[in-house]
C-alpha cells in the first residue's frame, strides 16, 4: 500500500532504484515476494526499474522486468568481484555463488534486459589482482552483459571494521591481513586498493577489446536506448 500510494501520487513517471542500500532479492525474498510485488506496481503504474542485487533469484522476476521493458527502461545489475566460487564463499558467505549469478546474467541478458555487472568492492589483498579483474571482464562479456561497472577497493565503518578483521583471520589464517588492513588504512573509511591505478588500466584494455561499457555516462545512454523520454531518470 506504501509503494502503490507512493506510486500514484507522482506527477511523472520515472525510474525506481533498489539495492543501494540492502539486497531486494534477500533470503526472505523467495518465499515472501516482495519485491516481486513492488516490481509488478511500477509495471501497473508505468515506472521502470534498476536492481542491484547479488542473487541470482532476480531470474524468477524476468517476466515482469521484460513487461516493464516494453515502455520504460528495466536495468539489471549483478554484483560481481571473483569469478572464484571457493573465494566467494569465504568473503559472501549468504550469497550465490559468482557461477549462479553469472547464469543468471545470461539468462536476463538473453530475456533482452539491460543486465551488467557491478564490481565493487574489489578487497585489497585478496581480489585486485590482475587476472580477477580481467576474467571478471571477459565471463561477463561472455554471458552477455553489456557493462561493467567497478570500485577498485572498499568502505570500511567503525564496528564492521572488527568483524572484518576477525573474518580475516579466521578464513585466511596465517596471511597477515588484518595486519596489512591496519598498516595501510588504519580508521578510514574510504580504502582504494593500492594497485587501483595499475588495475584501472588492466580494466579499461580489458573492457575495450571486448566492448564492454564502464563509464556511468555511457551505461545510462545505452540504457535509455529505445526509451527516450524527458523524465528523470534514476540508475
Amino acid at each position: 500500500r506504501i509503494i502503490r500510494d507512493d506510486l500514484e501520487s507522482k506527477v511523472k513517471v520515472g525510474v525506481v532504484g533498489t539495492g543501494s542500500m540492502s539486497d531486494p532479492y534477500n533470503p526472505f525474498e523467495e518465499k515472501l515476494q516482495l519485491t516481486r510485488r513492488a516490481l509488478t506496481l511500477l509495471e501497473a503504474y508505468g515506472f521502470g526499474a534498476v536492481i542491484a542485487t547479488k542473487s541470482d533469484l532476480i531470474v524468477r522476476d524476468a517476466d515482469v522486468l521484460a513487461s516493464i521493458n516494453r515502455t520504460m527502461p528495466a536495468i539489471c545489475k549483478i554484483t560481481l568481484t571473483t569469478c572464484d566460487d571457493a573465494l566467494a564463499a569465504k568473503v559472501e558467505p549468504h550469497a550465490p555463488p559468482p557461477s549462479r549469478r553469472l547464469a543468471a546474467v545470461e539468462r536476463l541478458s538473453a530475456a533482452g534486459l539491460f543486465t551488467g555487472i557491478l564490481m565493487m568492492p574489489i578487497l585489497p589483498f585478496l581480489e585486485d589482482r590482475p587476472e580477477n579483474i580481467r576474467d571478471i571482464v571477459n565471463r561477463a562479456a561472455d554471458a552477455g552483459a553489456r557493462f561493467v561497472y567497478p570500485a577498485l577497493g572498499m568502505t570500511c565503518r567503525a564496528g564492521q571494521r572488527e568483524y572484518f578483521y576477525r573474518k580475516l583471520e579466521e578464513h585466511f589464517p596465517g596471511q597477515g591481513l588484518a595486519e596489512k588492513y591496519q598498516r595501510r588504512y588504519g580508521p578510514r573509511y574510504e580504502c582504494a586498493s593500492p594497485k587501483a591505478r595499475a588495475l584501472w588500466e588492466v580494466f579499461q584494455e580489458a573492457c575495450n577489446r571486448r566492448g564492454m561499457l564502464y563509464s556511468m555516462g555511457r551505461i545510462v545512454t545505452a540504457s535509455r536506448r529505445g526509451h527516450e523520454t524527458d523524465q528523470l531518470s534514476l540508475f
